[in-house]
């Protein structure tokens, strides 16, 4: 059930890849402040008649954390995740998260119980021939090398980084909190997410210096709406119920699938086929995954 709930994440998570190119006519900071306070905003009613009940346990250190845990996963995430696809593509953007299934298995393997490294080197190979498979056409184009995806390609790394400190951090206070479902810790980073986003409206109503229609309006919010339901809500439902489920070196590869759905909806947006490299990139994203689980088998 937990690779079922990672899998299904992942294909909820893969759609916030395609949204800002969905989304181009609008900056990554707006695009992350529109699906957050959607975010906020749902979590809050749905957390209503759970209240009485969580506010029992809730301490400063869990606020203090979910704070933290809102910054790295939402905010900072999204906004460099946005930009660096507006930037650099879908392919770009899929290419350097297809980096958090290595750095959150190596961080991952020094907990207690874990599957130590050697057991992995199978799984850490495939998952490095897929990233050299697309990486030189990510940062080119196909053509000469250019600064706007070399910036793309930073942004990029700044959410690779974000993102791997959340699914540390994460994993952890969801096994220290057994008596917290993993639905409510979720709507509760989500409250907390939308608080912290109504800092990004100002800025991110500054820096855009483009006129929108109403019709592209009408589309912002729908994008807005569709990510904070089905990649927020949903998502990261179902990545905490895995994150209970699995250790940390499995979570890590969960995180493939991800990276496996951006690339196919990706060349659903681009209406083309994958190329050879692609094709053994996501061939090498299944054996991956195929042998971490077997490195896991008792």
């Amino acid at each position: 059930m937990g690779i079922l709930y990672g899998a299904a994440a992942g294909a909820l998570w893969g759609t916030v890849f395609v949204a800002p190119a969905l989304g181009s006519d609008f900056t990554g900071l707006q695009l992350a402040a529109g699906r957050y306070l959607v975010y906020g905003l749902v979590s809050a009613l749905l957390l209503v008649p759970r209240w009485p009940q969580l506010r029992g346990w809730m301490e400063g250190t869990h606020r203090r954390a979910l704070v933290g845990l809102s910054l790295l996963a939402n905010i900072i995430y999204y906004v460099a995740l946005a930009t660096a696809v507006q930037w650099g593509g879908v392919a770009m953007a899929s290419l350097v998260i297809g980096f958090l299934p290595v750095a959150v298995t190596v961080v991952g393997s020094r907990a207690a119980g874990a599957v130590p490294l050697p057991r992995l080197a199978p799984s850490l190979l495939f998952s490095a021939i897929a990233i050299v498979c697309i990486g030189g056409q990510a940062l080119t184009g196909g053509g000469a090398f250019e600064w706007r995806r070399a910036a793309g390609f930073l942004c990029a790394v700044v959410a690779l980084v974000s993102w791997t400190i959340y699914a540390l951090r994460n994993a952890r206070w969801l096994h220290r909190l057994p008596q917290v479902s993993a639905h409510d810790w979720n709507l509760l980073t989500g409250v907390v997410t939308g608080a912290l986003s109504l800092l990004l409206v100002p800025a991110a109503l500054y820096f855009d210096t483009a006129t929108h229609s109403a019709g592209a309006w009408t589309r912002f919010a729908a994008i807005s709406a569709g990510m904070a339901v089905f990649a927020s809500i949903l998502g990261n439902g179902l990545w905490n119920r895995m994150s209970r489920l699995l250790p940390l070196t499995l979570v890590g590869q969960m995180i493939l699938f991800e990276t496996l759905f951006a690339l196919v909806y990706g060349f659903l947006w681009e209406w083309r086929m994958p190329s050879v490299a692609e094709w053994i990139a996501m061939a090498c994203v299944g054996l991956s995954v195929v042998t971490c689980l077997h490195a896991h088998r008792r």
